[in-house]
């Protein structure tokens, strides 16, 4: 009941009936105090105990029907606020039984580049649908250093930071033999760690992969199986991607695979081109939830939405560039001289790995010294370091892939050899993991997921332990932490 129905609820008055047939208000005006007549106190004394108990009885009724509406004010209140609540704590303390599937099921996607907020952008009712009965990681997941995407998807699947799973950044060279890695390297030697497609296989168990980076590897005892694993092509429909993993579900139970991976390329590659403000990314993200609504559509056609853990996740953020946040290695030549052959990467990773008979440490020594001077360009928005300088929270020096010397650049600053006519303001990512627009979204969603719950962020190499203990299964020593997942899953029946 609201206010304004108990503001308007009145006492129902008494009978008037009486054996005096004095009028009330009479009565009322000739109730007299004043003991100067005695003949008029005697003549109205019964008037006056039949008033005072009327009054009495009124006073009595009124509190009592105040107190019965509070009581159901409250009472209703209180109710409605236990029904309307999602707050794990108080409900969800047990994973959800299944009801159709005869195993637990975990369906990883990732949306590239969702920088976390994206989702607010414009309506996007079906990532809130999972949001609103899910878990969610509340202001956003944390990606791995450098925050691009090869990296990161690989931690995502191995729980490991890139200087222990080998892929240290989208382009780069062995430093032992001269070998170039690219985004289209599948060979094994480069691939490092276990990812969970291969842990989940090694357990006997069927895994599927719908695009990820790594997947196509053939190493251990995954050998890419036909039919479960998909060769990238970015120009296979969205629609079709998410319809192929649908189908997955109309296999006998024994025969569905109980770890999935499905990948957009968007928005990040809208992203890239305009940045994270421009209305294409707005339409990009409308597009990725259009996605997830014919996921959710389907795995409900199928009576299995309420059985699968669905885990979507980004890989990175974004952030806008333009030409008037640029810094030229060639600027320092009164220093320094950085010949372009150093570089492996400019931005926004700057990676130099001089050649023998240098010292990095002078190298870096001379830079910094002429980015402070205040004579260059933009200087003050990049520090050099040797790799073992880095703060240790990037946890970016354990591999000899890695260049010797690491430059951090600022949010929205981007490295060039020198400057050209060429004109960008687009959007870019790669920056370091703790800078708020490299963020990324975590939900879960499902049986092992409270409805409702808020966590704290955290990074993503967290992920592998949380999807093996779902699927309850052993996985890999990684560099997660093996108590995380009972901070994020509910308990087991």
């Amino acid at each position: 009941m609201d206010s304004d129905a108990l503001t308007s609820a009145k006492p129902v008055p008494l009978s008037t009936h009486e054996e005096d047939p004095i009028n009330q208000s009479t009565s009322l005006l000739s109730f007299n105090t004043d003991s100067s007549d005695p003949s008029s106190n005697r003549t109205h004394k019964p008037s006056t105990t039949i008033l005072f108990i009327a009054l009495l009885l009124i006073t009595c009724i009124a509190l009592s029907a105040a107190a019965a509406f509070a009581f159901l004010f409250f009472s209703s209140s209180s109710s409605s606020s236990s029904s309307s609540s999602s707050a794990p704590s108080a409900l969800d303390t047990t994973a959800r039984s299944l009801n159709k599937l005869d195993k637990p099921v975990v369906l990883l996607i990732s949306s590239d580049g969702f920088r976390f907020g994206y989702q607010f952008k414009t309506p996007t009712p079906n990532i809130h649908r999972l949001i609103n009965n899910g878990t969610e990681a509340e202001t956003g997941l944390i990606p791995v250093f450098p925050t691009l995407t090869f990296p990161n998807h690989y931690s995502i699947v191995t729980g490991l930071y890139p200087a222990y799973h080998g892929i240290i950044n989208n382009h780069f060279v062995d430093p032992n033999n001269g070998d170039t890695f690219t985004m289209a390297s599948h060979e094994p030697k480069w691939w490092l760690g276990e990812p969970l497609w291969e842990t989940v296989v090694n357990h006997g168990l069927k895994a599927a992969t719908y695009f990820w980076p790594g997947s196509e590897v053939k190493k251990g005892s995954w050998d890419c199986p036909k039919g479960l694993c998909m060769n990238y092509n970015g120009s296979v429909p969205f629609e079709e991607r998410v319809d192929t993993v649908l189908k997955y579900f109309d296999l006998p139970s024994s025969e569905i695979p109980v770890f999935m991976t499905l990948y957009f390329e968007d928005p990040d590659h809208q992203g890239h081109k305009v940045g994270p403000d421009d209305p294409e990314i707005t339409e990009a993200v409308a597009n990725i939830d259009k996605m997830i609504g014919r996921l959710i559509d389907g795995l409900e056609k199928r009576g299995v939405f309420e059985d699968v853990n669905i885990i979507m996740v980004g890989d990175h953020g974004m952030v806008g560039t333009c030409d008037k946040k640029l810094i030229f290695l060639d600027a320092l030549a009164s220093w320094i001289e950085i010949p372009a052959e150093w570089v492996q990467s400019y931005s926004p990773l700057l990676a130099i790995r001089p050649p023998a008979g240098y010292n990095p440490s002078d190298i870096v020594e001379k830079m910094n010294e002429g980015l402070k001077s205040g004579k260059v360009e933009n200087g003050k928005y990049l520090k050099v370091y040797l790799k073992e300088e880095l703060p240790s929270r990037l946890h970016y020096a354990a591999s000899d892939r890695i260049p010797p010397i690491i430059g951090l650049v600022e949010e929205g600053f981007k490295v060039e050899q020198k400057k050209t006519n060429r004109k960008e303001c687009g959007g870019s990512h790669g920056y370091d993991n703790a800078v708020f627009s490299m963020r990324t979204i975590f939900i879960g969603h499902g049986p092992q997921f409270a409805r409702g719950r808020k966590v704290p962020s955290f990074e993503n190499v967290q992920i592998y332990n949380l999807i093996t203990s779902i699927l309850k299964i052993n996985g890999a020593s990684n560099n997660g932490s093996a108590s995380f997942p009972s901070s994020i899953l509910l308990h087991s029946a």
